[in-house]
């Protein structure tokens, strides 16, 4: 238990050696550190411990020794620690590689706290940190042992903060994937431990409880089945002493909360009927239930370990994002290679990336051409092709041939941290389904005690003898284990499979009402399209070549920066060179080329220098049309048009097929998103749409009792997002940063929203069923318990089987969790891989 284990603990005894009332170490004989806490003198065992216990009474935050569940570790070796060198996270070059900066002088930055033992620890925490000036938000993960820390760093510097969080007893660092592995580590080995330990005990207990069966029918001698008994009570008491001590532990702190949790009930009947059959053992009267207490014991954490490996599998997938980046990268300067810590990388650095090597930043590549693996962070399974002026992530990996790239962000703004700051805000939310089941759990709680109540007092009346073990039963056979694990494991294993097919969930409310969404709306541009011109067409209307047509027009588009230029000067190499160019802003290019003049732009502004526009059949509805003529003849149009992502098609009729109506929103001209819609099917589509007018017909969606999914390319869509019931953002490059989405479809891959709608819709059946089966389950088993027709033993078997089941039906959800794109480090042929992602 975490509260001190005997009264010496909790008062100074001159007469014998007390406990340190802060760490719960032996107090030194002589020694006279004391701190008065709630009007009683309170010994501590270093000047450690009375210096951490005098700043927490300061502070007023004494409720944490009412509270906490087990004893803080002792202070000494943390005071000198707060004292050295916290200084040193405050240099500009440290703070680079966790620390983000905000506007002016905002800061923001993941923590580890060691020492945090109970949820009261964090309670502690966050009020006491919270509490200093210029700290703007302290929120802690119990699970994760994570800190989420915003400062203003005109008024506070994290060192004062690490030193605060060493003030109160604890120690704090940034955070290291190294380490929270490790603690996964440490909490699967404790957990397999105390499986161990139950299970052990149960095989031997269980073989002991046969035999004394049979005896009851054959007959057995009062010494042995005395010297069994005694066995058994050995064997039981490791398991209930130890294997057991977290249901005790969390049914005391919900006791202090005046709350009833599902460990109330469970430690309950642990206890007694421990007690019981110890007394039964030790008076030599009575019946023995240690088979019901170690069974009992070894299936509920049996089916907690699954719970718990569902869950490690899920943040696992956010972990192996944290270990993308290398520890160093190769930096270029002066045309010379060295190798550097990725920590001291700046914007504006070049690096040289080897195949088979991981990108240490986000940049652009300037030099080389290659293909990327970005499978972990996108879920496509293809390497994409990458070429001078193309992004690059930080965390992909190269395949085939060198890289230079300059370095664009580092540190806290990288892609990958995005990522885990949205995975951090939607692991600290839970689900309203989950909600609901933990507000029935309560309930039923309380109804479970008042029936167990019932049923002693009936049976005390009809056969006192049985009454107990038929109550014991009662507890045992209705623990609401499987109604508590109904959510969890499933949200766990659908998050994890979706993150790794390259959806992300940003919100704990997101996969629940994405399975209930009736309505998705698209914009257009960036989302159902790439947002950037390609050229589509090419309409000769002269005795000249298509390639002589595109060739004078990148000759007179060179140099130009407008959207049209890009998509032209991309289409034709360069192979002519034009001279006496002159733009005129909203009309075209003028220029010569071997002689002649030539125009290109608005099918008027080519007119005007004397061409003449002959006749053509071509539908350019909705397309972008670019002229280019002489001085005597129109000689082609040009085609271009915001080009269509190639799963969209796909996609649209994966969400039809799915029972979902489909609309397109866009602020593009009516003409084009019309262009788009026919060409995509989706027959609802309005464009000229401002960012109001898309809110509006959202909301009138919404009073028709729609619940709408809107996707969007998470910045320009931004107060559309937040208007919708679940928001979905494209996530690629930058965008990912100021995304403030539900999800985030970091493929950018269409797909694998109808692949997340069906994983949300699968999710809640799970859930659905696991609700329905642990309902059913109590109300075959309950009047049967209560009848006296279900033995402690049965009752254990029973309830563990049904918890079991519950978690085994969550885990179907696994296998697709577990599929994980394989990273490609060695070199490879993709010479089909433009032509299967363009």
């Amino acid at each position: 238990m975490c509260v001190p284990s005997d009264a010496a603990a909790l008062r100074v005894n001159e007469s014998m050696q007390a406990a340190c009332f802060h760490c719960g170490l032996p107090v030194p004989s002589g020694s006279r550190y004391q701190v008065e806490i709630e009007n009683t003198q309170r010994a501590m065992c270093c000047p450690g411990c009375q210096a951490v216990a005098a700043a927490i009474v300061d502070y007023g935050l004494t409720d944490f020794y009412r509270y906490r569940t087990e004893n803080s570790l002792t202070a000494q070796p943390l005071v000198p620690q707060a004292l050295r060198e916290l200084e040193l996270y405050d240099q500009p070059e440290l703070q680079r590689s966790f620390v983000r900066h905000g506007d002016r002088q905002l800061r923001e930055a993941s923590l580890i706290l060691e020492g945090i033992v109970c949820a009261a620890c964090l309670w502690l925490n966050e009020r006491h940190v919270g509490a200093l000036p210029g700290v703007i938000e302290f929120r802690t993960n119990y699970t994760t042992r994570r800190a989420q820390v915003s400062w203003d760093d005109s008024r506070i510097h994290l060192s004062d903060i690490l030193r605060a969080i060493t003030e109160i007893g604890y120690h704090a660092h940034p955070f290291d994937p190294g380490r929270q592995e490790a603690v996964y580590k440490k909490e699967r080995s404790i957990a397999l431990r105390r499986l161990a330990v139950a299970g052990l005990g149960a095989l031997q207990v269980m073989m002991l409880a046969v035999a004394m069966y049979a005896g009851d029918f054959y007959g057995m001698d009062v010494a042995l089945r005395t010297f069994m008994r005694w066995v058994s009570l050995v064997l039981t008491v490791p398991v209930v002493l130890y294997s057991a001590r977290p249901f005790f532990v969390a049914a005391a702190r919900d006791l202090r909360r005046a709350r009833l949790g599902m460990d109330v009930p469970v430690s309950f009947a642990i206890a007694a009927a421990f007690i019981a059959s110890a007394w039964a053992t030790i008076s030599g009267h009575g019946a023995v239930y240690f088979d019901s207490a170690t069974m009992f014991t070894f299936f509920l954490l049996s089916g907690r370990f699954l719970e718990m490996s569902a869950r490690h599998r899920a943040g696992q997938a956010t972990e192996e994002l944290t270990r993308l980046l290398p520890a160093t990268a190769t930096r270029i300067r002066g045309g010379e290679a060295e190798v550097v810590p990725v920590a001291e990388l700046a914007p504006g650095d070049r690096i040289l990336i080897r195949p088979g090597e991981t990108v240490a930043a986000d940049g652009r590549v300037v030099a080389g051409e290659s293909s990327v693996d970005e499978s972990l962070l996108t879920g496509e399974s293809v390497p994409r092709r990458r070429a001078s002026g193309d992004e690059l992530v930080g965390g992909t990996i190269n395949v085939e041939s060198p890289l230079e790239m300059e370095v664009g962000r580092v540190g806290q703004e990288t892609v990958l941290s995005s990522i885990v700051r949205l995975l951090d805000r939607a692991q600290g939310e839970k689900p309203a389904i989950a909600l609901l089941a933990d507000r029935v759990a309560g309930w039923f709680v309380a109804a479970l005690l008042l029936l167990a109540a019932g049923v002693a007092l009936w049976w005390s009346q009809v056969r006192p003898d049985e009454a107990f073990w038929i109550t014991l039963s009662v507890l045992v056979v209705t623990c609401p284990c499987a109604l508590s694990l109904a959510t969890p494991a499933a949200v766990a294993a659908a998050s994890g499979r979706l993150t790794r097919g390259g959806l992300l969930t940003t919100r704990g409310h997101a996969l629940e009402t994405l399975a209930r969404a009736t309505h998705v709306v698209f914009d257009k541009t960036g989302t159902l399209t790439f947002g950037s011109l390609q050229l589509e067409d090419v309409i000769v209307l002269s005795a000249s070549s298509r390639q002589r047509c595109l060739d004078i027009a990148a000759a007179l588009e060179h140099g130009s920066e407008h959207p049209v230029a890009t998509a032209l000067s991309q289409a034709a190499p360069k192979s002519l060179r034009a001279s006496s160019l002159r733009a005129q802003p909203g009309r075209g290019v003028e220029g010569e080329i071997e002689g002649t003049r030539y125009r290109i732009g608005s099918p008027a502004f080519v007119r005007d220098l004397g061409a003449v526009m002959p006749e053509y059949s071509a539908d350019l509805q909705g397309a972008t049309v670019v002229a280019l003529g002489s001085v005597d003849t129109l000689l082609a149009l040009f085609v271009l048009a915001d080009r269509v992502r190639p799963q969209a098609r796909a996609a649209i009729d994966g969400l039809r097929d799915l029972g979902l109506e489909v609309e397109l929103l866009s602020g593009d001209q009516p003409a084009a998103v019309a262009r788009v819609a026919a060409g995509l099917g989706i027959t609802r589509a309005q464009g000229a749409c401002l960012p109001a007018d898309k809110l509006a017909h959202i909301r009138r969606l919404q009073a028709d009792g729609a619940v709408v999914a809107m996707v969007g390319d998470g910045v320009n869509d931004a107060p559309v997002l937040a208007g919708a019931q679940v928001s979905l953002a494209m996530g690629g490059g930058a965008q990912l940063a100021h995304a403030s989405a539900d999800m985030v479809l970091l493929s950018e891959n269409l797909m694998h929203l109808v692949d997340g709608v069906r994983t949300a819709r699968r999710t809640l059946a799970v859930i659905r069923q696991n609700l329905v089966w642990a309902i059913l389950y109590n109300i075959i088993a309950v009047p049967l318990a209560a009848a006296g027709l279900v033995a402690p033993w049965m009752a254990a078997l029973g309830m563990s089987v049904s918890s079991l089941l519950v978690v085994a039906n969550a885990l179907r959800l696994a296998p697709l969790s577990a599929v994980q794109p394989q990273r490609r480090r060695d070199a490879q042929d993709t010479s089909q891989a433009p032509a299967a992602i363009r």
